[in-house]
């Protein structure tokens, strides 16, 4: 835990990650240092992530909060999602409960990582195994050798922004 207490909290030298879900263009820019890598997304990419299983990769503003070095899509690093707006827009459509909204709340005022078992759905990564076409349940996924690139340039507490 101590470590997405740590993760949360954005770094002075933090760079800063863009997600095109249109263009299926992830650009990072950060230390002097500009990319620009293609995606692949989830299965039904269009709109906002509201619910488990809806297969849509989440909108808005996150950080990382953690590196994965043994996922099972070759390495992946950890969205903050859900964020508050995430959250009231699940509470207003019925997908979570008042108690569950304030929950996450906290958690994220805490500056700590909210449940990632609740009905909104979790554990939203960018990650390897392939950007050749909108196949994850909501992540965002690279080809290995530019996740590689990627993972090696990024710091938990960089920011993320993911654009329609």
């Amino acid at each position: 835990m101590a470590l997405l207490l740590c993760a949360l909290t954005v770094p002075a030298w933090g760079a800063q990650i863009t997600v095109f879900k249109s263009k299926r263009v992830l650009e990072y820019k950060g230390d002097g240092v500009t990319r620009t890598y293609r995606i692949g997304l989830g299965g039904s990419p269009v709109g906002h992530k509201l619910r488990q299983g809806d297969r849509k990769t989440p909108e808005g503003s996150y950080v990382i909060t953690h590196k994965n070095p043994q996922s099972q899509y070759y390495l992946s690093l950890g969205i903050s999602y859900p964020n508050l707006d995430d959250t009231a827009r699940a509470r207003k459509a019925g997908v979570i409960s008042g108690a569950q909204q304030a929950a996450i709340e906290t958690a994220i005022r805490q500056g700590r990582a909210p449940s990632q078992h609740t009905p909104m759905g979790g554990d939203v990564f960018i990650h390897g195994k392939g950007a050749g076409s909108d196949w994850t349940l909501g992540c965002v996924a690279l080809d290995d050798k530019q996740m590689r690139e990627l993972y090696d340039l990024v710091r938990p507490g960089d920011k993320v922004s993911i654009l329609p």
